[in-house]
């Protein structure tokens, strides 16, 4: 009878652990997506719908850049019916950004903003790392946090753009994706930098960034 009442627990335990699965793994079902916006920036477009776009030939492809301490915005108007919004960034760190140190070369902050809240605030960081020696990086989580420089990059060996220029190791590459409840059918996209190089000539020069892609998708998640 004893074997029996801890046999019948036993199963009971499981099938409550069964079924808090089963519930947990119906609680983020995608059932719809829409990529109401993605672009390459494969060619210049004076019809973009970017405020402040610009473009440049950077590692023989077409990008959206370079910036320097400039901001860019994108209105995306007349959103299907969705409760959440994923954006997608492929950003361009060019040149010697030096990341969290808060002296004439930094702290070198970039930040994204979606509908005015500030979902990204983050510094990136260029600078070869040593045993004795590291400027460090927020990456991929937002300022004061610390991390090796190029953490979370998904390329660290391009050229650089204009200080480094054709020196391998100076663009860093980062997929940059988040994810927010959204049901409005509008969504404003700000994007922009502050950077500070006091000590440099020429500060746009010294550090800057670009961007090979932007995808938005509206998600419906239940």
């Amino acid at each position: 009878m004893k074997h029996y009442i801890q046999w019948k627990v036993f199963l009971t335990v499981m099938g409550c652990f069964f079924l808090a699965v089963a519930l947990t793994s119906c609680e983020d079902r995608l059932m719809e997506s829409v990529t109401v916006y993605s672009s390459n920036f494969s060619k210049s477009d004076e019809n973009s719908p970017i405020t402040n776009a610009k473009w440049h030939e950077f590692n023989g492809d077409t990008v959206l850049g370079w910036f320097h301490n400039e901001e860019i915005a994108l209105s995306l108007p007349n959103l299907p019916k969705h409760n959440t919004v994923e954006v997608t960034i492929e950003l361009l760190v060019h040149d010697s950004w030096d990341g969290n140190p808060d002296n004439v070369g930094g702290p070198d902050y970039w930040y994204l903003h979606l509908d005015g809240e500030e979902i990204i605030h983050t510094t990136f960081s260029s600078s070869p790392c040593g045993s004795n020696y590291c400027i460090y990086q927020s990456f991929p989580e937002n300022y004061p946090r610390t991390f090796e420089p190029k953490t979370g990059a998904f390329d660290k060996n391009l050229p650089g753009r204009c200080q480094y220029k054709n020196v391998p190791g100076w663009t860093s590459k980062y997929t940059i994706t988040r994810r927010i409840n959204h049901n409005d059918d509008h969504l404003a996209i700000l994007i922009g930098d502050r950077l500070r190089q006091e000590n440099a000539p020429d500060p746009a020069c010294d550090e800057s960034w670009s961007i090979s892609k932007i995808e938005v998708n509206t998600l419906t998640v239940k």
